[in-house]
């Protein structure tokens, strides 16, 4: 766990910060929190809130200066040939 990741909320399609087992992956368009992280009553449970408090932190001032539509329209799905068969 880095104390300060570079993270820029929406700013790539590449970025993932891991805290515990919970992934925070940075896409254009959203940001994917997936996996869990047990916030330990200690000095390593302090740290890793910190640390989530931070990165939403930033995501919501990122948020709050965009102007933002009601709702993201949905993904569009592109099917493609097996190239296995």
């Amino acid at each position: 766990m880095s104390a300060k990741p570079a993270f820029v909320p929406y700013a790539n399609e590449a970025d993932v910060i891991e805290v515990g087992n919970l992934a925070i992956e940075n896409r254009l368009d959203r940001i994917t929190l997936h996996g869990d992280v047990d916030l330990t009553r200690d000095k390593a449970g302090l740290a890793q809130a910190r640390l989530l408090h931070r990165l939403l932190g930033d995501v919501v001032a990122v948020l709050e200066a965009a102007a933002l539509p009601d709702a993201l329209p949905a993904p569009q799905v592109k099917t493609v040939d097996n190239p296995f068969n």
